[in-house]
């Protein structure tokens, strides 16, 4: 049963939306080309509004499947799995931060996070604290999430997606509200996270981000 174990590697073949037409592709570095990230690597990928950054994540994530090409996790494309292996998958092996974030706004900042915690637990629940600290969000830990700034909104769901077990981390525009000392701290949380899973981080961003620590970067 895939997510028994630990999924290696990502691979996308020739992978291109089918809502884009071909001369918004031929530049490309990511559409219609072969590209591998095996587990324990991190990409940077960079991209324009529209170029389709977030439908490269949702393809990658298999929330959208409106596309040309192959996604394989290790050897098997993820457009032949069942509705129970994506979901063991996502549980066991890939965790994401949405551009959209998709917090319960009524629910606390601590909730939000204890939410993704519970269903399959990596850390134990102190380090919802220690995380909220390290990112300037522990006062606000009983507060609802509607009434967070966005970059509060943006360092919740970023704890939150680490909460949970991961080989692939998947990250669409995680720091656009935060200023450069908050990317710094949640760069360097999320390194440290990666690195005690020696899990790998996909990251899309407008701009290449310059706390990023020599990893490959792609142009979209």
């Amino acid at each position: 049963m895939p997510g028994t174990r630990e999924m290696m590697q990502i691979r996308m073949d020739g992978v291109n939306p089918v809502f884009m037409e071909k001369d918004q592709l031929k530049d490309s570095e990511v559409w219609n080309r072969e590209i591998s990230i095996s587990k324990g690597q991190h990409l940077h990928i960079v991209a324009p509004s529209g170029s389709g950054k977030t439908s490269l994540m949702h393809f990658i994530y298999g929330l959208n499947s409106n596309y040309r090409g192959g996604i394989c996790y290790d050897s098997k494309k993820i457009k032949e799995f069942s509705s129970e292996e994506f979901s063991s998958y996502r549980q066991k092996n890939m965790s994401i931060v949405f551009q959209d974030l998709k917090l319960f706004a009524d629910q606390t900042v601590r909730e939000n996070i204890e939410l993704k915690r519970i269903l399959n637990p990596y850390h134990p629940v102190e380090m919802i604290e220690i995380m909220a600290d390290h990112l300037g969000i522990k006062s606000k830990l009983d507060q609802s999430a509607k009434t967070c700034s966005y970059g509060e909104q943006q360092r919740t769901a970023i704890i939150r997606a680490l909460m949970q077990p991961f080989d692939f981390l998947l990250l669409d525009e995680p720091f656009s509200h935060l200023d450069d000392l908050n990317r710094t701290k949640a760069m360097e949380l999320i390194y440290a996270e990666c690195a005690k899973r020696n899990a790998s981080m996909i990251l899309a961003n407008l701009n290449e981000e310059k706390f990023s620590k020599n990893e490959r970067v792609v142009f979209l």
